[in-house]
C-alpha cells in the first residue's frame, strides 16, 4: 500500500519504509509495508510532520517532528489541536491539568483513545484524563481517525472518532536524552531518557525514561500541580522479516489540586428577594471572580486571578457543646484530584509460513483514582424511620417509630461516635469525602493475516477486554488548615461505631468485552482502486453490584456496608417509591386509586448484555497520478457507562427504564485529495445519523450525572485542510472545519407530580430542543500557520480561531428567575454561546552546533496564547446539559434555573524556555 505525506507545512525528501498509521500490531501489519511518497524538501519545522495517509477513513497522524516542536510536557491531546475536526481546551498550558476535548462533535467519552492499542478509556464512564497520558518524547507517532473506529478497535464507548498513539522504539545505538525546561506560573520540568543500544547478539535493546513536572495554576498559585512519570521498553527483533516482541511499562502518579473552574455567569451582582408580599424587592450583594456558588466568571484577563486564601480556622473541640464543623478544604481549589496509573503492553507479530502472520497484543492495566470534595460528618447517628419524625440520637432509645443507626444517610455520614475527641457525639466535623475508583484491567487483541495473492489480504481478529471496576467513597480526616491527611482516603478510611468504613458509594463493576471481526484488502485496476471490508461482532457484558440502595433516579444511594440490620431497617421505613401515573408502565409501578408505586431498590446485582454487528467498509480511487477519492461507511456503538446503568437501579430490574439503550450511529465520509511537488490538499464531507443519543447534566457538588435520551440526531460538516512550500526555507499552511447537528425532537425534561394549568397530574413538560444543535460542539474552527528555517535558527507559528460553543442543548442562555410579588422575573446571566476565540503560539529553536555541540542538543522558547487571549475554556456540563431546568410553579411559571455551568478560565499568555542536550 502506498501512503502520501501530508507534512503540514514542509514535506520530507526521504522515503519512510514500515511506517504504521494503526493502533493495533494487528492493523499495523495487516496495512503492511508503507511507503511514504514525500515530494516537497523537508519535515524540520514546527507545524511539520502532519501525515495525511492513503486511506478509506478520513486520518490524521502527527510524528515526531510536529511533536518535538510543542510546549514539553504537552499532553498528546492538546497535540491533536492542529488537526482539523478536532477541538481540544486545555485546562493550563502545560498538560498536566486536564481538559475536554471534542471530535466532530463526539465528545471524549464516545472517542477512543488508545496507546500501543491498549484501550485508555476509563472502564466506567468512558472518559479520557488527558493528564496522565504518556510523555510526548516517546511518542512515535499520534493517529486521528476523525469519525470512524478501525475494525479491531477495542472498543465499547466509541460512537465515532479514535485516538492512537505509539510508543518509540528503543534506539539501536547507546544514546541520553535530558530536557529541562522552566516557565511562569512556577512551571519546571525534567526528563531523561537513556537507550541501551543493542545489548545481546540477538539485537536485544532497551530504553528507560523518568519526568517530573510541577506549577502552580495561573488564576490561584495556591492550586498545584505535581506530576512524575516512569516508562521502559525492551524490544527483540525475531530474525530479519519485521517479527519482534516487546513489553513496555508505564507508571504516572498526579498529586494535583482542582482548579480554574468557575460559575460560567456574568451577572455582577447577587440577587435574592427580601420582605413580605406584596413589598417584597430585589437586593444585590456584589458577585466575585471565584469557584464558589456564589462566584462569577470573569468579564476580561484584567480581573481573571483571584485568591482563595488558606484556611486559619482552628475549632476547637469542647465537651458537652455541640461544635460545627468549619469550612476549611472546601473550596473547589483546595480539593485534591489525585491518581496513581500504570499499564503493562505487550506486543508481537510472528511470521507463521509464507504470507500467514500472527500478531498478540496482551496488556493489564491498574488505576487509583479519585475526585470530589468534602462532607460535614455527623457524630450522631441518624434517625431513619420517618414515621416518627426525625429523632434525636443522643437522647432517644430505638422503638417501633424510631431507628437509629449509623451509615451514609441522604448524603451525610453518621458515625455514631466521637470524631473531634471531646468525648460527646453533639459535634459536627468536615470530612474528606471523594469518590474513590480502583481499576484492574486486562485485555488482549489477537490477529491473524493471511495472504491470498499479492493484491488479496484477509485477517481475522480477536479482542478480550475485562474490567474489575470497584467503586467506594471512603472518608478520611483533614487536619486543621483543610488539607487531607492522605489524599486517598481508602488507604484509612475513618471507622463508624461498629469499626465499618462509611461509603457514599460502594459499588462492584465488570465491563467485559469479547470481539471477533474479520476484514478484506484488495487492489484492482493496477492498484489504482483499493477496497477494504470488514465486520466486528461486538459482546458486552456488564455485571454490576450495588451494595447501597437507590434512592433517586439520579443515583443517590443510602449506604450501609454490611450492617444488614441498618440497611433492613431503612428498607422497612422507605419502602416504597411514588411515581406519577404517566411514568407508571415504563417504572414498572403498581397503580391503586391513582397513587403509582415500586418496591426501593436494595443492595443487588443485575447483569446486562449487549450485542451488535457493525460493518466498516470503504474505498480509494486514484483518478490521476495527483487526484484520490476516498469514502468509507462504518457503524458506531457505545454501550450505556456505570453511572447511567447504577442510575437505572432506582427502578425495578424487570421495568423498561432498567435497561438503558447503547447509542449507535452510522457514519459516512467521502473526500478528495491532491498531492503535487508544492502544493497538497485534502477536502472531505462527513454524515452521522445518532440514535439513543444521551445528554448528560454533571453536578460537581452533589458528584452526580443525570442522563437523557436524546432520541435521533443527525449531523454533518466537512473538513478541509491545504500545504504550499514555494521555497525550502518557507513553508505555509491552513485547514478549516464546520459542523452543524440537529436534535430531531423535543426530549422529556420532567413530567408534573400534581395537576395545574401544565395539565393533569402526570403531563409529560418537554425541553425545546427540536431542531437545536448539541451543545459543546464548536460550530467552526479554522487556523494555520507557517515556518521558516534559517538555519541554525528556526521559526513556527500556529494559529487556531474557535467558533461558539452552545451551552446547552436547548441552545437558550442561561438565566436566573425570581418571584417576586407573585410575578417571575428573569435575568441572563450568560449568552446562549461561548465567545469564539483564537490562539496564537510561537516557538523558537537555536541549534547549538555553532557551539561545538552535536545537533541533538539545542535551546527551544514557546510562547502559548501569544496575544494573550481571554477565553472561555472547558466546560464540566458534559455534552448535553438540558439547562438544568426551568422549574415550575402551580401556575405554570418560571420560577428558577438550575446553577451555572462549572467551566476553566482559558490559560494567558505563558513563555517556557527549554534544553535539550543528548548525546
Amino acid at each position: 500500500m502506498r501512503t502520501k505525506l501530508f507534512a503540514g507545512v514542509a514535506f520530507a525528501a526521504l522515503m519512510v519504509p514500515g511506517a504504521a498509521f494503526a493502533q493495533s500490531t494487528g492493523t499495523q501489519d495487516f496495512e503492511g509495508e508503507t511507503e511514504i511518497v514525500v515530494t516537497g524538501s523537508r519535515a524540520d519545522n514546527g507545524v511539520g510532520g502532519i501525515i495525511v495517509p492513503d486511506t478509506s477513513k478520513a486520518k490524521g497522524v502527527l510524528t515526531q517532528e510536529f511533536i518535538q516542536r510543542q510546549a514539553p510536557g504537552a499532553t498528546v491531546n492538546d497535540l491533536i489541536n492542529q488537526l482539523p475536526g478536532v477541538s481540544f481546551q486545555n485546562n493550563d498550558a502545560f498538560g498536566s491539568s486536564g481538559g475536554s476535548m471534542n471530535i466532530r462533535g463526539f465528545d471524549a467519552s464516545r472517542i477512543s483513545q488508545t496507546f500501543d492499542g491498549v484501550p485508555l478509556n476509563d472502564s466506567g464512564n468512558y472518559a479520557i484524563y488527558s493528564n496522565q497520558q504518556m510523555d510526548p518524547e516517546l511518542i512515535e507517532q499520534v493517529n486521528v481517525n476523525l469519525g470512524t473506529t478501525d475494525v479491531d478497535s477495542p472498543t465499547a464507548a466509541a460512537t465515532g472518532s479514535t485516538v492512537n498513539y505509539r510508543t518509540r522504539l528503543p534506539g539501536k545505538d547507546f544514546g541520553v536524552k535530558l530536557v529541562g525546561s522552566v516557565g511562569q506560573f512556577g512551571f519546571f520540568r525534567t526528563f531523561g531518557m537513556v537507550d541501551t543500544g543493542e545489548f545481546t547478539s540477538f539485537g536485544t535493546r532497551a530504553f528507560f525514561a523518568a519526568s517530573h513536572a510541577e506549577n502552580y495554576q495561573p488564576w490561584n498559585r495556591n492550586a498545584r500541580v505535581n506530576k512524575d512519570q516512569y516508562n521502559a521498553r525492551i524490544y527483540q527483533p525475531l530474525g530479519d522479516n519485521g517479527d519482534f516482541l516487546s513489553v513496555a511499562g508505564n507508571w504516572n502518579e498526579n498529586r494535583n489540586n482542582f482548579q480554574g473552574s468557575v460559575p460560567l455567569r456574568w451577572d455582577t451582582v447577587q440577587r435574592s428577594v427580601t420582605g413580605t408580599a406584596p413589598n417584597q424587592v430585589v437586593s444585590t450583594t456584589p458577585r466575585n471572580v471565584g469557584p464558589n456558588s456564589s462566584d462569577r466568571f470573569p468579564l476580561s484577563r484584567d480581573e481573571a486571578f483571584y485568591n482563595v486564601p488558606s484556611c486559619t480556622i482552628n475549632t476547637v473541640a469542647r465537651a458537652g457543646i455541640a461544635d460545627t464543623a468549619n469550612s476549611c478544604g472546601s473550596v473547589f481549589d483546595e480539593r485534591f484530584n489525585p491518581s496513581n496509573t500504570g499499564n503493562i503492553r505487550g506486543s508481537s507479530r510472528f511470521t507463521l509460513s509464507d504470507g500467514l502472520v500472527l500478531t498478540v497484543d496482551p496488556s493489564y492495566q491498574y488505576v487509583k483514582a479519585n475526585g470530589g470534595g468534602t462532607v460535614v460528618a455527623q457524630e450522631a447517628r441518624r434517625d431513619v424511620n420517618p414515621s416518627g419524625g426525625n429523632a434525636n440520637c443522643n437522647t432517644t432509645a430505638n422503638s417501633a417509630t424510631v431507628s437509629c443507626q449509623s451509615g451514609y444517610w441522604g448524603g451525610t455520614p453518621y458515625f455514631g461516635r466521637d470524631l473531634n475527641g471531646d468525648g460527646d457525639l453533639l459535634d459536627t466535623v468536615r470530612v474528606l469525602a471523594p469518590s474513590q475508583t480502583q481499576t484492574h484491567r486486562i485485555s488482549v487483541t489477537a490477529s491473524l493475516r493471511y495472504d491470498l495473492s499479492p493484491d488479496q489480504t484477509i485477517r481475522v481478529a480477536y479482542t478480550y477486554d475485562r474490567a474489575r471496576h470497584r467503586q467506594t467513597g471512603e472518608t478520611g480526616f483533614l487536619q486543621l488548615n483543610g488539607k487531607p491527611y492522605d489524599v486517598f482516603p481508602v488507604n484509612s478510611p475513618i471507622l463508624d461505631v461498629n469499626g465499618r468504613a462509611l461509603e457514599k458509594r460502594d459499588r462492584l463493576s465488570f465491563a467485559i468485552l469479547q470481539q471477533g471481526a474479520v476484514e478484506y484488502r484488495g487492489e484492482f485496476f493496477d492498484g489504482t482502486l483499493k477496497i477494504n471490508a470488514g465486520l466486528a461482532a461486538k459482546f458486552f457484558r456488564r455485571n454490576l453490584t450495588n451494595y447501597c440502595a437507590t434512592s433517586s433516579a439520579a443515583g443517590f444511594v443510602e449506604c450501609y456496608g454490611d450492617d444488614t440490620a441498618a440497611g433492613a431497617a431503612w428498607l422497612a421505613a422507605n419502602g416504597t417509591q411514588t411515581v406519577v401515573p404517566s411514568a407508571a408502565a415504563a417504572a414498572g409501578a403498581t397503580c391503586v386509586a391513582g397513587v403509582c408505586t415500586f418496591p426501593t431498590q436494595g443492595a443487588q446485582q443485575r447483569i446486562l448484555n449487549y450485542k451488535k454487528l457493525l460493518p466498516n467498509v470503504g474505498y480509494t480511487w486514484s483518478l490521476t497520478p495527483q487526484v484520490d477519492v476516498f469514502g468509507n461507511y462504518s457503524q458506531g456503538i457505545q454501550v450505556p457507562g456505570t453511572d447511567n446503568l447504577y442510575n437505572s437501579f432506582y427502578f425495578p430490574a424487570t421495568s423498561e427504564r432498567a435497561t438503558p439503550k447503547p447509542e449507535t450511529t452510522d457514519n459516512f465520509d467521502l473526500g478528495l485529495r491532491y498531492r503535487s511537488s508544492t502544493l497538497q490538499a485534502q477536502l472531505g464531507g462527513w454524515y452521522t445519523n445518532y440514535k439513543n443519543r444521551l445528554a448528560s447534566s454533571y453536578d460537581p457538588e452533589l458528584d452526580k450525572s443525570v442522563y437523557r435520551n436524546l432520541g435521533t440526531v443527525k449531523k454533518y460538516g466537512f473538513d478541509g485542510s491545504v500545504t504550499y512550500q514555494p521555497i525550502r526555507e518557507l513553508s505555509v499552511y491552513a485547514f478549516g472545519s464546520y459542523l452543524h447537528s440537529e436534535i430531531q425532537n423535543n426530549v422529556e425534561a420532567f413530567r408534573t407530580t400534581a395537576a395545574g394549568p401544565l395539565g393533569p397530574i402526570g403531563t409529560i413538560v418537554y425541553a425545546p430542543t427540536k431542531g437545536k444543535r448539541e451543545s459543546n460542539a464548536p460550530v467552526y474552527m479554522f487556523g494555520g500557520g507557517a515556518t521558516v528555517d534559517l538555519a541554525p535558527v528556526s521559526f513556527g507559528i500556529d494559529v487556531k480561531r474557535t467558533g461558539p460553543r452552545y451551552l446547552y442543548d436547548t441552545n437558550e442562555p442561561a438565566r436566573q428567575a425570581l418571584t417576586v410579588n407573585g410575578a417571575v422575573q428573569t435575568w441572563e446571566i450568560f449568552p446562549a454561546k461561548t465567545p469564539s476565540y483564537t490562539l496564537v503560539d510561537l516557538n523558537a529553536r537555536v541549534d547549538l552546533t555553532w557551539a561545538g555541540l552535536n545537533k541533538k542538543t539545542y535551546f527551544q522558547v514557546n510562547v502559548r496564547n501569544l496575544f494573550n487571549e481571554y477565553w472561555v475554556g472547558s466546560m464540566n456540563s458534559g455534552n448535553g446539559s438540558l439547562n438544568q431546568g426551568p422549574t415550575y410553579n402551580a401556575q405554570g411559571a418560571i420560577t428558577g434555573y438550575g446553577s451555572a455551568l462549572n467551566t476553566q478560565i482559558g490559560y494567558p499568555r505563558t513563555v517556557i524556555g527549554t534544553l535539550v542536550v543528548g548525546f
